[in-house]
């Protein structure tokens, strides 16, 4: 069967890492220029001609013997959406396997036309996306046979990592384990010790007391979730890192940097005492780097756990900054009312 042609995750990882003839053919999927499309993105002509009701969608691709469906949530002129059009929906063994299993739906972000859910409820796209907390284009939801959701993911991730979600929800491992732990049990490669890692003077040095719970903070705080020999972590810390506007936000934040797989011990902003690794997996983090940003009194506000490049996080670092998330909890109608001004 078709769903058994993927290969696990930390062979993935390693036949993308070793092989130059896919990174000549794709050239390197993490670096691109994340401003604003000139050019409208388009979708592969496969993507389900869809009347929106999702209800009937996800009958019409459980006759057809598939697993469920792929909601996919976009904007017209996301340099993130090209990624994974141009990239990851051009490899024919994701195009297959995806193809084989799901059945995919487009869903325009700001979009007024109307939209029925798995659950039938009917309401605007934009509101569907909001509703769905899609802060990040592309954001992709896997709906299982039951029209309950299967997995989440909130931005652009690069082949090997796409092909283990697609793998994930199609064999149900959803049903057994969450996404992190079906990452870390399948790819040992990722474990390396703190010193392999990109440090940055604005981090906070070690011991890690993050407690805010009695006693708030002076400013955000930022927390970088990395690993030893990653790539994406490199090229977080040689391209937006290195970007005085970047550098400037981050100024009025306070950052430390944690190894997601160590057992370095570490104090939680709502005060408990645990190890990098457990904070990581409790918080369902399965991506290097993945930031996390906290208020002063030691609230989740927002998190980035896909690839990121310096519009994004500027967006996201300005939205802390300004206190939009008090206005707006939704990182996407604060973009939008930013765009109105």
């Amino acid at each position: 069967m078709l769903r058994s042609g993927l290969l696990f995750p930390a062979l993935l990882a390693l036949l993308w890492l070793g092989s130059p003839t896919l990174k000549a053919a794709t050239d390197d999927p993490l670096v691109f220029d994340d401003v604003p499309l000139r050019e409208m993105v388009r979708h592969p002509d496969w993507f389900k001609e869809s009347f929106l009701d999702l209800q009937d969608d996800l009958q019409e691709a459980l006759d057809n013997g598939k697993q469920g469906i792929i909601v996919y949530f976009g904007q017209k002129r996301c340099p993130y959406c090209r990624q994974l059009m141009e990239v990851n929906f051009r490899q024919p063994d994701i195009v297959k396997y995806t193809r084989s299993n799901f059945d995919v739906i487009a869903i325009d972000i700001w979009s007024p036309e109307e939209v029925t859910d798995p659950a039938g409820n009917t309401m605007t796209q934009r509101d569907y996306a909001v509703k769905m907390g899609t802060n990040f284009t592309p954001s992709l939801i896997f709906y299982d046979a039951s029209g309950n959701i299967a997995l989440r993911l909130r931005g652009y991730y690069p082949p090997y990592q796409f092909r283990a979600a697609l793998e994930y929800v199609a064999d149900e491992h959803y049903k057994r384990e969450p996404f992190n732990y079906y990452l870390a049990r399948g790819d040992s490669t990722l474990r390396f010790e703190a010193e392999d890692m990109v440090e940055e003077e604005f981090f906070l040095p070690p011991p890690h007391n993050l407690d805010r719970s009695r006693f708030p903070g002076e400013r955000p705080l930022a927390v970088f979730f990395e690993a030893g020999n990653c790539h994406a972590c490199d090229i977080l810390h040689t391209q937006p890192l290195r970007q005085p506007a970047i550098l400037e936000l981050l100024e009025a934040f306070e950052a430390v940097q944690l190894n997601m797989y160590s057992a370095e011990p570490v104090i939680t902003p709502d005060g408990r005492k645990t190890s990098a690794r457990r904070w990581a997996e409790s918080l369902g983090i399965f991506y290097a780097p993945t930031l996390v940003f906290f208020d002063e009194n030691g609230r989740e506000i927002i998190r980035v756990d896909s690839v990121v490049h310096f519009f994004r996080l500027r967006n996201v670092l300005n939205y802390i900054l300004a206190k939009g998330y008090l206005s707006h909890p939704s990182f996407q109608l604060w973009r939008s009312a930013e765009r109105r001004r």
